[in-house]
């Protein structure tokens, strides 16, 4: 079925469940959203540290329930709580599963917006394109969405949290084998960055009683956070065997939980329980007899940061600006002088250097990692920034007037889709055998291209491939910390 849509029309999808799994007016729904922030527990304090790089700011995934409001909002908004304030996803992924239609894949929407009585939402339409185009195990399937509730209920919590600032890829999974979670996962995994947030919706035991939804419920939990689907899917098998009376599922989106722990499990993340409630918990309509049980988990990407510190930034700077003076001066090379410290100049790392006298740019140099460290590369690149053949070499007496930009560079991140190119954030590196071309990320923000202009351009003008290259060439992104004076 690659590429296949089942329904070619464009539409929106309603909010079908609003008025029955939360509020069906506005006003209500508001109410209800900010008694459940207001009584949800907090961010965990373990993600806060004293430094430039938050581990808030590496928030990857939540794992939250899908049941009514009044049984699992709390729960729910206790996850959404550990969203970073004023932050903004290139995409927000919801992952759920399906509990109406049995097939195998994931049913993406292609068709239109969502929308909730908060207002509508905008889907990434072309994106979800792309991916039926990837894989015959994604295509389109209207009807999954329209009557599916696991993936709408998430999203008021989402325009409560982010505002209108979210850009939606939802996608439904069959009944399927844990064989096609692995496959889907490894369609997905390119798009488990920082950039993305990614929601996946399961509730957990169904219709045991209180004291057993509690262990069986823990059980799954720590399953989960060991970050090993083969051991999740162990422990939902053994749950079974346990012959809990009333016992239906252990994890209902186990789907959904497993095509996550794919993506993840060979990554460095963490995982975190943060809250636990069940449906007998409910003050208005709890039954302890026959309940459902709620765990809200969150997924943090443990890579450590890439930062330089305000003494290293100095530093950098000063040796740039000697080296440079140095050479100009005397017309020779200057002794490398080594780091004064143990942090990122003594990493090999990527940086270029631009000079730039009363405000015009008079030279742009730089290199990839290779086999220099950072403070061996950033005096090495400087001196040749001085002598940029694009430009007029510098002259003594422009010295007193230059000012120096350094980025230093995150390592390469081969992609496979245009898709994944963040503008402003993201510099681009094309490489068709020997022809190599780059831009800065700062380029697209200082030109207010678009990619394909990005891409284009890049292509043409720095890899010599022409204006179309890139479509055959590798593409790698990158990052950059800016260091101004």
């Amino acid at each position: 079925m690659r590429g296949r849509s089942l329904f070619k029309s464009k539409n929106i999808r309603e909010a079908k469940y609003a008025g029955q799994f939360y509020p069906g007016t506005k006003s209500n729904l508001d109410k209800q959203l900010k008694e459940l922030f207001q009584f949800a527990e907090g961010k965990k304090e373990t993600y806060i540290k004293d430094s430039m790089a938050d581990k808030q700011d590496s928030l990857q995934a939540l794992i939250v329930p899908h049941a009514g409001y009044v049984f699992s909002g709390k729960v729910a908004a206790t996850a959404f709580n550990q969203i970073p304030e004023n932050k903004s996803y290139s995409r927000v992924f919801v992952l759920a599963s399906s509990h109406r239609y049995s097939f195998e894949g994931a049913a993406v929407y292609c068709s239109g917006n969502y929308k909730t009585p908060l207002g509508e939402i905008e889907v990434d339409s072309e994106f979800s394109k792309e991916l039926t185009e990837k894989s015959e195990l994604f295509f389109e399937h209207n009807a999954t969405h329209e009557n599916e509730h696991s993936l709408e209920v998430q999203l008021p919590f989402l325009q409560h949290k982010l505002g209108k600032n979210i850009v939606l890829v939802p996608i439904i999974l069959g009944s399927i084998r844990d064989d096609i979670c692995k496959k889907i996962a490894k369609i997905l995994k390119p798009f488990l960055t920082p950039e993305n947030l990614w929601i996946i919706s399961t509730d957990f035991s169904h219709y045991p009683e209180y004291e057993e939804a509690v262990k069986v419920d823990q059980l799954t939990a720590n399953a989960i956070c060991k970050n090993q689907p083969e051991k999740l899917l162990s422990v939902l098998n053994a749950n079974k065997k346990l012959k809990i009376e009333n016992l239906a599922t252990s994890l209902c989106g186990w789907t959904s939980v497993t095509t996550l722990l794919y993506m993840t499990h060979k990554g460095k993340f963490n995982f975190e329980k943060l809250y636990y409630q069940n449906s007998g918990d409910s003050k208005l309509y709890g039954s302890k007899n026959r309940v459902v049980g709620y765990w809200s988990i969150s997924v943090y990407k443990n890579d450590p940061p890439f930062e330089v510190s305000t003494k290293e930034k100095k530093e950098l700077i000063d040796k740039a600006k000697s080296s440079i003076t140095h050479y100009i001066k005397t017309g020779e090379k200057g002794k490398i002088v080594p780091p004064d410290s143990n942090g990122i100049l003594n990493k090999i790392t990527g940086a270029f250097v631009s000079i730039y006298i009363n405000g015009k740019l008079r030279g742009c140099i730089g290199s990839f990692a290779k086999d220099k460290t950072l403070n061996d590369l950033v005096q090495h690149v400087a001196v040749s920034a001085s002598h940029d053949r694009r430009f007029d070499p510098l002259e003594t007496d422009e010295l007193k007037d230059m000012k120096l930009e350094i980025s230093v560079l995150s390592p390469l991140k081969k992609i496979k889709s245009k898709s994944e190119i963040v503008l402003g954030k993201h510099g681009i590196y094309i490489k068709n055998g020997f022809k190599t071309g780059t831009f800065l990320p700062q380029v697209a923000t200082k030109t207010n291209w678009n990619i394909e202009e990005f891409l284009g351009r890049c292509s043409r003008d720095k890899a010599g491939l022409g204006w179309n290259g890139w479509k055959n060439a590798e593409l790698f992104t990158y990052e950059a910390i800016i260091l101004n004076e």
